[in-house]
């Protein structure tokens, strides 16, 4: 398997610290004395559910990618059946930022959807405030690892159904009741190459952290 670690458009990597002159600086870079709050989002899911697209659709970034070439000897181990375009996999991690109300910023982490690289989601969701579960209708059982992982670790998640063209759209309730979700888990159908439905799961995702996680009481 040949890895390479790459970007969504071929550009550069800025050197730390200094920003493209046409970039559209946020508030929290404009001003020193403005703190941003910065928040860990990880986005998990079956092997070619979406993860990288959610990423790279809505990072203000240039995305960081850790794709590999997909070659026989994966065969009979990675199911391309529903996506027979795929030619490429994720063998670490993706990574994108984006700015929500000026002063909220969200760090999305994707995992690799594999088996064989599940040892590496400890440290992927060590310090995140909630995770993206994404799943296809084709094949729902392929998201049945992440959402024990996640209640087994107690982080909070929500389930995102990225609708394929070529999947049959159900309503959220009809996938909540296949996969048993709690009913005060967000479930959404979305889709992860439209921006604003990509914002609108993360700002559910945060709403939905915040209420499992309420801000404890400063000891006396």
């Amino acid at each position: 398997m040949d890895s390479t670690v790459s970007d969504a458009t071929g550009v550069t990597p800025l050197v730390a610290g200094f920003a493209e002159p046409d970039e559209d600086l946020k508030a929290w870079q404009r001003e020193r004395d403005r703190a941003p709050v910065a928040t860990k989002i990880v986005v998990a899911g079956g092997f070619g559910v979406g993860k990288t697209t959610l990423v790279t659709t809505v990072s203000e970034i240039t995305p960081l990618q850790t794709e590999a070439l997909m070659t026989e000897a994966s065969e009979g181990t990675d199911d391309l059946s529903a996506t027979p375009g795929k030619l490429t996999t994720t063998v670490a991690m993706d990574y994108g930022r984006i700015t929500l109300d000026d002063d909220l910023v969200l760090y999305l982490f994707g995992t690799p959807g594999q088996q064989r690289f599940w040892f590496m989601w400890d440290d992927l969701v060590r310090g995140a405030i909630g995770a993206v579960v994404l799943a296809d209708t084709r094949r729902l059982k392929d998201c049945f690892p992440a959402l024990d992982y996640f209640e087994s670790c107690g982080l909070p998640y929500v389930v995102a159904v990225n609708h394929f063209d070529d999947s049959e759209l159900f309503e959220p309730e009809d996938v909540r009741e296949a996969l048993t979700i709690p009913p005060h888990i967000p479930v959404m159908i979305m889709d992860a190459r439209r921006r604003i439905s990509v914002i609108e799961t993360l700002l559910a995702l945060v709403g939905h952290a915040l209420d499992e996680t309420p801000e404890q009481s400063p000891a006396p």
